[in-house]
């Protein structure tokens, strides 16, 4: 049996921590952010959160491990 490849379009966009989470950058960061979008918002966007725990499973696969 091979060994499986690490996605590397996942490695990009997902790190592991120490405690076996999985971090990941939150979504709509990068669009429009001049008028819509208050200072509050944008703030919270900015920091990084965890992969949930109904993906969690999907995610380390393609990250093997």
């Amino acid at each position: 049996m091979p060994k499986m490849k690490t996605h590397t379009g996942a490695a990009k966009r997902f790190k592991k921590t120490g405690g076996k989470k999985i971090k990941r950058a939150r979504a709509y960061s990068s669009h429009i952010l001049t008028n819509p979008k208050n200072r509050k918002q944008k703030n919270r966007l900015a920091s990084s959160t965890y992969v949930s725990k109904a993906d969690h499973k999907k995610v380390a696969r393609l990250l093997c491990s």
